[in-house]
């Protein structure tokens, strides 16, 4: 097992085609691909985000709390077999900073977890440390694989700051059925045909580089949460459906 730990700002924008076409031969003056996005190429990544009956760690997600943390399962491929490698991953927000901390496991580790309760062993005392966080939280949170949400993504690193890191996600697909890794990416588009959702990922200030070629692209700064806007698109089809009886907004 691998563990990783990140503590960053992040800032978020939505680009239509014709800024992120701008924008893209900009910031290859100032910035790298990633090692996956080599070439032009993107790569995909597909989450399983838990929670609770009711919706409970969305609802409070949205009201924008000083704290909030949210438990999901990803994998950058879809998973064909027990042993493939996916992360477990518990992100969370204080006062604006994020800090995400995951370790890696297979399939079958991580399902005999998040189902069974089973602690996948560790002999490093930073992975156990994280596995232990996870139990905490399932011991705490009656939660559940309530959304699928995958989609493309496009990264650089700055090249004289690695901490200063752009994403660039688009074809961002969610369903609350078949909430399965192995089942792929199917259902439907929460941010629009030929949107991009771009983050700043960051530990210190903004580049001055950057915010001036924001500033050329007409490009602004946003608020948009991918759960967060799924519960929203969910919650909306509930009442144009007039169904009633149930908890969900």
């Amino acid at each position: 097992m691998a563990i990783k730990s990140f503590k960053r700002y992040e800032k978020k924008f939505i680009l239509d085609k014709e800024q992120y076409n701008k924008l893209i031969p900009k910031l290859l003056e100032y910035m790298t691909p990633d090692k996956y996005c080599k070439s032009g190429k993107n790569y995909n990544i597909y989450n399983i985000y838990y929670d609770t009956e009711h919706n409970d760690v969305i609802r409070h997600s949205i009201s924008k709390p000083f704290y909030k943390e949210k438990l999901r399962l990803r994998s950058y491929k879809i998973p064909t077999n027990s042993s493939d490698k996916v992360f477990l991953e518990l992100k969370k927000k204080i006062n604006g900073i994020v800090n995400k901390r995951r370790v890696s496991l297979t399939l079958e580790e991580a399902y005999k977890f998040l189902e069974l309760g089973e602690i996948p062993y560790s002999n490093d005392y930073i992975n156990t440390q994280i596995l232990n966080e996870i139990e905490y939280y399932l011991n705490n949170n009656t939660v559940k694989p309530t959304v699928y949400i995958g989609y493309t993504r496009n990264a650089f690193f700055a090249k004289d700051d690695p901490d200063f890191r752009l994403t660039f996600d688009s074809n961002i697909i969610s369903r609350r059925n078949n909430l399965s890794l192995e089942l792929g990416n199917s259902g439907e588009d929460i941010l629009g045909e030929d949107k991009y959702l771009m983050e700043v990922k960051i530990l210190g200030a903004i580049p001055v580089w950057f915010t001036r070629i924001l500033s050329e692209l007409s490009i602004y700064n946003t608020h948009f949460s991918k759960y967060g806007n799924e519960y929203m698109s969910y919650c909306l089809n509930k009442q144009n459906n007039h169904i009633k009886g149930e908890k969900v907004c």
